[in-house]
């Protein structure tokens, strides 16, 4: 089934950065492509992709550079996608950090699906446009794969590189620009467009892990999907359940009552998203959890309360149960 995607206005200013830069007039682009040139400003504006992937044609075309798409990563920073990045830049891990990214992509853009998953190697982080009408172009999926190794060098060390990358853009004449940008291993013309991660440097404990950081700005980050996304009801809930824990436990009527709905209403919504109610609650304060263990500025007793448990041993059960240790032996493998 295909649908009519949007992409956040970020985008697109980086996109006119690049050719400014180039002594390109972007704002003509930009109004050939069908683009509002001052919409960029607002900081929540969105495109509609059909349009910019017209501007990437007419960019690629003016400057006459097919690796457009690298240079374009470089004008991309942690504000540009606002709260997202400084989440992304709070996490413990990188891992965490990807698993947020897919979550709350959709805050940037609904143009692809995303998927990140661990391997008998290490991780593979999966962007798939099928579907997607028109097909985004793929100077752009060159860009956003860039700017996620860069992020990784930039949180893990500049020294890390990828395994392998598969792109599903025909290979260019020149390769070379994406090899430098990239350092791995590229099949051109691939089926999916994958890029493969060694696993330790994705399990080990970031320097600028900041979990109460990240915790905030999903808040902002679940209320921004809850406002441009509103049939997931589980998105709401979930930012619904992450406000509240700290003073308990949220029950499901809390919640229902929150998001302006009866207990049963929210309960068939869950259900037709695949979830339920406790299946939410727990993945939340597991993922929390987790976050909060591998800082070792939180006490268990402080982890306790902020996931709304009243006693350390009610929570000590529960994260037995979701992933099979304790939370000191969590805590001590790093809150992997």
């Amino acid at each position: 089934m295909t649908r009519t995607a949007t992409a956040l206005a970020s985008w697109i200013n980086a996109i006119r950065k690049t050719l400014i830069a180039r002594g390109v007039d972007a704002d003509a682009l930009m109004h050939e492509a069908g683009l509002d040139a001052g919409a960029v400003a607002d900081p929540n504006a969105r495109y509609p992709v059909a349009a910019t992937t017209r501007l990437w044609r007419l960019a690629v075309t003016a400057t006459g550079d097919p690796a457009l798409g690298l240079a374009v990563s470089r004008q991309v920073n942690q504000t540009t996608f606002h709260a997202l990045g400084y989440t992304l830049m709070a996490s413990t891990t990188l891992a965490e950090a990807f698993r947020r990214l897919v979550r709350y992509f959709r805050v940037v853009t609904d143009a692809a699906d995303l998927a990140f998953e661990a391997t008998a190697e290490g991780y593979r982080f999966r962007v798939d446009v099928d579907g997607v009408t028109p097909r985004p172009a793929d100077e752009s999926i060159d860009a956003f794969l860039t700017v996620n190794v860069r992020m990784c060098r930039r949180l893990y060390g500049p020294d890390l590189t990828p395994t392998r990358i598969h792109l599903q853009r025909p290979a260019p004449a020149d390769p070379a620009p994406w090899r430098e940008a990239l350092r791995a291993p590229i099949e051109f013309g691939a089926d999916v467009n994958v890029v493969d991660f060694p696993r330790q440097p994705f399990e080990t404990p970031l320097e600028t892990a900041n979990p109460e950081l990240a915790r905030l700005n999903e808040q902002a980050l679940a209320s921004h999907l809850a406002r441009i996304d509103q049939p997931r009801v589980s998105e709401r809930a979930h930012a619904a359940i992450v406000d509240i824990l700290p003073n308990g436990a949220p029950t499901q009527a809390q919640v229902a009552a929150l998001l302006h709905m009866s207990p049963r209403n929210l309960q068939r919504k869950l259900a037709a998203e695949d979830t339920t109610y406790q299946a939410l609650l727990d993945r939340t304060r597991r993922d929390l959890a987790r976050a909060y263990l591998a800082d070792p500025r939180y006490t268990i007793d402080e982890i306790t309360y902020l996931l709304g448990f009243a006693e350390a041993s009610s929570f000590a059960r529960a994260f037995k149960r979701w992933t099979g240790m304790s939370p000191t032996a969590c805590r001590e493998n790093g809150g992997g």
